[in-house]
């Protein structure tokens, strides 16, 4: 049943982070409370995996340590996200159950002592779980300190897929209620391939590993179900946390763009969309990816704010090699953050741990306590995220969405069975946001079914599959006036992994004017070419022979190899709107110069000289921009902005300003009918 969406009850920006005050000793807790009022944090999240703890044996609770917690934080005015602890099990629980232990694809069980030592499906677990939500939220619902419930804990990020009895038994019902009856599955399947036809339920097991390729429709619905089986198991939570507190918001937090769960679904069930983002550091292009996996957490609610709620003060501790920010890069990410959306910037954790498994991973409060370095710098974030209280409620503009979807993610990576191994729909989105995001926009996600509304730009990386109600949507986009674009590998299969009739792009080949006769993977170790308007591109992973109608314009075509000659990037123009096909994998450079010329078409701006360290992001309401210009690298940027004050500072500018490295400002202007659109200054003559 639909519900309405509650919001974080918090008056400012979020600021804090995962508090774990039951592995310190109780009296450092009033000293954790004071440091925190002094850095500015109002939110921490906790207990998120004190079960054993507050349940040390079966039916034996032991709330007095998190009760005192729980009110030492609300005298100190600072709020809870409060999570259910059913993060991982208790040992008790494990030893009592062995058999809600997750199995591997070899069949082989994951032993305890990690966390998520849990099969998704096990009727134990669910049982225990729903248990301990209740006895949870029974206790501390009606809590002052209460904002917000946190179930679970990144759903997935261990053990998102499991293969043990309980999950094929779950795998079966979740078949037949899919399916209804064993003919319209094996007609689904294509089982008559290779011998493989079903004529009992019971016959169906989870996809272990086989002699050989497995059937790739079967792989597709695992992957459907395990992640609606993990999707059940917040729901069960949800439901007991609705019933008991019909008025505080809940959430769960995602992993950004993570494979192996289809967020689309799960944001559907919570409140608030929340994230743990963990940038790489070490990577220069890190900040590009970040702005990807921001732009879907702002489009799972359909651009209501999200919250960061994860992120590293410094190192992690789980790369093989875990560098630190330097100085000004945590300001400059959670200010990135904030940009795309989130209403505050959370990290984990405060306190930095002494032992396990992350001892090593930074915190707010570092192994040197107030006198470490992320403790100065969180601290002074705190302190100044109060001038940017305009900002909290605002939307993010932008004309560009990018349409995300998890069946194509799932069936274009299946580990055989495919024309290449190298086509990852991961890798197209990134890069084709990528170019985007250097060419001065923001981008949303979309489903492949929208609304689209309020875009005029609509990329589609790749849609591996494809069914007809995402096709008709896309194609009243581009028929209405909108542009799409389109990229290889696209509408091959159906949602059943039926090859569409008459081939590629299957029910989007009106719209883009194109057959593909035939899919032609490069080699590896060969590098082809595509001539765009006179511009050599670099063309190493992919191509297509492709047979177009004649009102179909070639503005790109194969400048080497067999299909030397023959349309590789196409335009079929459709009134006002166009559909365009890529049919080639291009490199960044390429990219850049393809969509220059469709943002052209499409009657948007792009950046005449791009540098990936420069991200403009303007959050607006009915009467102000806000607009984020930030500098990702280790050299100054000047760059033409509209005039403004800057919230930062309080300063004016005159319509042109110099960031130094990791510099942020965030001018407030009167709401402008277009959407302002910074830009790198000309370099100066030697320069």
């Amino acid at each position: 049943m639909a519900h309405a969406s509650r919001a974080i009850r918090l008056d400012a920006l979020a600021f804090g982070g995962d508090y774990n005050p039951d592995q310190w000793p109780e009296s450092v807790w009033a000293d954790d409370i004071r440091l925190m009022r002094d850095a500015g944090v109002n939110l921490v999240s906790l207990p998120v995996f004190s079960w054993p703890q507050l349940e040390p044996e079966p039916g034996v609770y032991d709330w007095g340590w998190l009760d005192r917690v729980l009110d030492l934080l609300w005298e100190g005015g600072i709020k809870v996200d409060l999570a259910t602890a059913t993060a991982t099990p208790p040992s008790w629980l494990v030893r009592a159950h062995p058999e809600m232990l997750p199995m591997d694809a070899d069949g082989r069980r994951l032993e305890f002592g990690s966390r998520q030592a849990y099969c998704p499906s096990s009727p134990v677990w669910r049982e225990n779980v729903a248990r301990m939500a209740r006895a949870v939220a029974e206790r501390y619902g009606s809590h002052p300190a209460l904002a917000l419930w946190h179930v679970s804990n990144e759903y997935g990020d261990h053990i998102s897929r499991c293969w043990c009895p309980e999950s094929a038994a779950h795998f079966r019902h979740w078949l037949a209620d899919r399916y209804g009856d064993l003919d319209t599955l094996n007609t689904a399947w294509g089982t008559t391939v290779w011998g493989q036809r079903y004529t009992s339920w019971e016959h169906i097991e989870t996809p272990k590993r086989a002699p050989g390729p497995i059937n790739p429709t079967t792989l597709l619905d695992f992957e459907r179900f395990s992640s609606d089986a993990l999707l059940e198991l917040f729901r069960l939570e949800v439901d007991i946390l609705r019933e008991a507190t019909p008025d505080i918001p809940v959430t769960t937090n995602f992993l950004s763009a993570f494979r192996d769960l289809d967020y689309w679904k799960f944001a559907e069930l919570e409140d608030v969309v929340t994230d743990d983002a963990y940038p790489d550091p070490a990577d220069p292009l890190s900040p590009v990816g970040a702005a990807l996996n921001y732009g879907l957490m702002r489009s799972l609610k359909g651009g209501r704010p999200w919250l960061l709620l994860e992120q590293a003060p410094s190192a992690t501790s789980w790369r093989d090699v875990n560098v630190p920010k330097a100085p000004g890069r945590m300001r400059s990410d959670s200010l990135q953050a904030i940009a795309n959306g989130s209403d505050g910037a959370l990290f984990f954790q405060w306190r930095q741990a002494r032992s396990g498994q992350e001892k090593f991973h930074s915190s707010m409060l570092g192994h040197r306590g107030e006198r470490s370095r992320t403790y100065r710098e969180t601290k002074a974030l705190g302190l100044e995220l109060p001038r940017l209280e305009p900002v909290r409620g605002t939307r993010v503009r932008t004309k560009v969405a990018l349409v995300v979807d998890w069946d194509s993610w799932w069936g274009s990576s299946a580990p055989e069975s495919l024309p290449s191994q190298r086509l990852h729909w991961i890798e197209q989105a990134r890069a084709w946001h990528r170019a985007l995001y250097a060419l001065g926009h923001a981008v949303d996600a979309v489903r492949a079914t929208g609304p689209f509304d309020g875009y005029d730009l609509v990329v589609a990386p790749n849609l591996y599959v494809l069914d007809d109600a995402a096709a008709s949507a896309l194609s009243a986009f581009a028929s209405s006036g909108g542009t799409l674009v389109v990229g290889p590998f696209s509408g091959v299969v159906d949602p059943a992994e039926r090859v569409h009739g008459g081939g590629a792009p299957g029910p989007l080949r009106d719209v883009l004017g194109v057959e593909v006769d035939e899919q032609w993977p490069i080699a590896d170790g060969l590098a082809e070419a595509v001539d765009y308007q006179g511009a050599a591109l670099a063309n190493r992973v992919w191509s297509e022979w492709l047979e177009t109608r004649p009102e179909t314009e070639a503005r790109g075509r194969y400048a080497s190899g067999e299909l030397d000659g023959r349309p590789a990037i196409t335009v079929r123009r459709a009134g006002a709107g166009a559909g365009w096909y890529l049919s080639a994998v291009l490199d960044h450079d390429g990219l850049v110069t393809v969509f220059r010329d469709i943002l052209s078409s499409a009657g948007l701006p792009a950046r005449a000289r791009t540098d990936l360290a420069l991200e403009a992001v303007t959050r607006s309401d009915d009467e102000t921009d806000y607009t984020f210009v930030l500098n990702h690298g280790l050299a100054p940027l000047t760059v033409r902005v509209p005039a403004g004050r800057d919230l930062l500072t309080g300063e004016s500018t005159d319509g042109t300003i110099t960031l130094p490295r990791f510099g942020v400002a965030v001018l407030a202007a009167p709401r402008a009918a277009d959407i302002p659109f910074p830009t790198l200054t000309e370099p100066t003559i030697g320069s």
